[in-house]
């Protein structure tokens, strides 16, 4: 079974993302010394509390095995709960899908491109 890994961008991130094999990481990414991921069930809770500050983001999809494998780390995080973290810069153009995602009126961001995928490759 694949480990389907999540990024989440800002506009800002994304654009600077695409420029670069190497990108390293948004601020927080930055700030703590790792890139951060999400897996699929973390996915909204991530979306929800640390893009609050958006109305649209990039959401990236990533096979977990496609990064080398004493860079990529299981680490504990919110609840206790397993998040994968990279300890290497992302080379985005590793995605295997990439999404605009919106603010909804109800103040959630809009996964159902995410849900559908997962759908179909999982």
């Amino acid at each position: 079974m694949t480990d389907w890994i999540f990024k989440i961008l800002r506009e800002p991130e994304w654009r600077q993302a695409e420029q670069s094999t190497e990108f390293p990481g948004s601020p927080a990414d930055q700030l703590d010394g790792f890139i951060h991921f999400s897996t699929f069930a973390q996915l909204e809770g991530t979306v929800n509390k640390h893009f609050s500050d958006v109305d649209c983001c990039r959401l990236l999809v990533f096979d977990g095995a496609s990064f080398a494998e004493e860079a990529m780390k299981w680490e504990p995080s919110r609840g206790g709960q397993l998040f994968p973290h990279l300890y290497a810069p992302l080379d985005v153009s590793l995605a295997i899908r990439t999404w605009k995602i919106d603010r909804q009126p109800s103040g959630q961001f809009d996964l159902s491109v995410a849900h559908e995928w997962m759908k179909a490759n999982d």
